[in-house]
Formats: structure tokens, sequence, C-alpha cells
């Protein structure tokens, strides 16, 4: 392979990778909108936040969804950090809707 094969090999790949990211970017937009809503929920039934079983699920599903090649303490590592992002924003948004009703009650 020259250098130059090599180069526009490396940006078709790169290309691909674009794509894949703004693919991947919708997803976990589409992702954050159920959580919200499923924040919702749980704050109305006054339920937590955190839910360990739930997320072992998740973990679970995802593990054994995973074919390769990223290895599954890779793939659990990524989707910890998902959740971990998720939770957080359901906690911000309990947060607003409570300011924004006039509840002080920062109780989890």
């Amino acid at each position: 392979m020259t250098a130059d094969d090599g180069w526009k090999l490396l940006e078709a790949y790169r290309r691909e990778i674009d794509d894949l990211d703004v693919q991947i970017l919708r997803l976990l937009n589409a992702r954050t909108a159920i959580v919200e809503k499923i924040g919702q929920v749980k704050e109305e039934m006054s339920m937590p936040v955190y839910e360990p079983r739930r997320e072992d699920q998740v973990f679970r599903n995802v593990l054994a969804s995973n074919s390769g090649p990223l290895p599954p303490e890779a793939v659990k590592r990524l989707f910890e950090r998902i959740i971990d992002e998720m939770r957080t924003l359901q906690h911000m948004r309990k947060l607003q809707r409570q300011a924004a009703s006039g509840s002080g009650d920062l109780v989890d």
C-alpha cells in the first residue's frame, strides 16, 4: 500500500466513524428522552432515582447481546458511564421540577 492509498483509506474509515458517532448520539438522545419519562414516573411514585437491580438488568442485557469485538469489561464500563450520566440527568430534572413547583424538598 502506498502512503497515498493509506491516507485515502484512513479518510474513508474516519468518515464511517463520524457517521456512526452521529448514529450513536441519536440513539443516546432517544434513550435520554425515555429516561426523562422514567424519572417523572419515579418522582410521582416517590421512587429513588438509583435502582441497582435495574442497572444490573441493563448490564446483563447488553452483555448477553454483545458479540464483540468489544470485550465484556469495556461494554460494562461504557454502560456504567451511560447509566451514570442518565442518573445525573434524572437528579437534575427532579431538582428543576421541584424548583419550578416551589418545593424546596431536595430529599431523594
